[in-house]
């Protein structure tokens, strides 16, 4: 079993453990992992790995991830979520215009630092441990992408829900925190839900309940090309499928209809999907053969 399951992670659990779960249906010794850790607090679409598609990890965490999260003005947290302990708290009413006069500076390429209560690991610990611990981390900042953020509207106790498009490795808590210092006042984040990562999204997605109750996941299991439509196409000739099978090196010659050299691209023998390379020096060279 190769491909992709689109998840609906719940609150109140851990990425890890919703592939844990899931890894008991699964033939002994079959690879599965997530591409893209949520917060156990949060919830919404968890891209499940399956199989050899688990080789694809790092071309499907880089897309673009959206989220409906709800920023709480007036408090702020430990970990910078409404699951911490209070650090302070204020008393204040943010209006829709206050709020968009401070959100441009959060579009774009910005400085984000990562919070201490995260997974990120120094010395070989993660920060949330060293935090448990009461040790004093001193994090640096690293460059993020915002893609857009668009004010849904008004939630519970002068709350406010955003919807948030953005890259790896962004810290939506973070940001909450941070639109709130903009404005001079504590905040932080209160529900988080993760609406679409890359193609991905919470319409399809399944619950690991709804995906116990199937007796087969073959017809909900994506393709394992599913999430890498934005990489460029080579075919190959079916009659390179012994070298294709060993991973060797494929001639030019044997690419049939347009392409585009030097770029990591989707490789196809024939119709089937058969791996990521790239055609350097005319050649085809294989990053992976995935060919099932």
């Amino acid at each position: 079993m190769n491909g992709f399951l689109c998840v609906r992670k719940p609150a109140g659990m851990t990425s890890s453990a919703v592939v844990l779960r899931l890894r008991k249906r699964l033939p002994k010794g079959t690879k599965i992992g997530h591409a893209g850790t949520l917060d156990p607090d949060a919830a919404g679409v968890l891209p499940v790995m399956i199989g050899k598609a688990t080789r694809l990890f790092d071309l499907i965490t880089d897309k673009e991830k959206v989220y409906e999260a709800q920023w709480v003005p007036g408090i702020e947290t430990d970990t910078q979520d409404l699951s911490g302990q209070i650090l302070r708290e204020e008393k204040v009413q943010i209006g829709r215009e206050e709020l968009e006069a401070v959100i441009p500076r959060f579009i774009g390429e910005i400085d984000q630092v990562p919070p201490l209560y995260s997974a990120l690991k120094r010395n070989g610990k993660r920060l949330y441990e060293l935090a448990r611990e009461g040790c004093q981390v001193e994090v640096a900042a690293r460059k993020i992408h915002v893609d857009g953020i668009e004010i849904l509207g008004r939630a519970e106790g002068g709350s406010w829900m955003l919807q948030i498009r953005c890259g790896r490795g962004t810290y939506i808590r973070t940001l909450c925190k941070d639109i709130g210092g903009a404005l001079g006042i504590p905040a932080c984040m209160g529900t988080l839900v993760r609406t679409a990562s890359g193609p991905f999204t919470i319409e399809s997605a399944l619950s690991p309940e709804e995906l116990e109750s199937l007796s087969d996941w073959e017809p909900v299991l994506l393709p394992m090309d599913y999430p890498l439509a934005h990489l460029p196409r080579i075919t190959i000739s079916e009659q390179a499928e012994k070298q294709v099978r060993c991973g060797n090196r494929i001639p030019e010659e044997r690419i049939e209809g347009p392409y585009k050299p030097g770029v990591c691209s989707r490789l196809y023998l024939g119709d089937r999907f058969c791996g990521i390379g790239a055609l350097s020096d005319g050649e085809i060279h294989f990053d992976a053969m995935l060919l099932e």
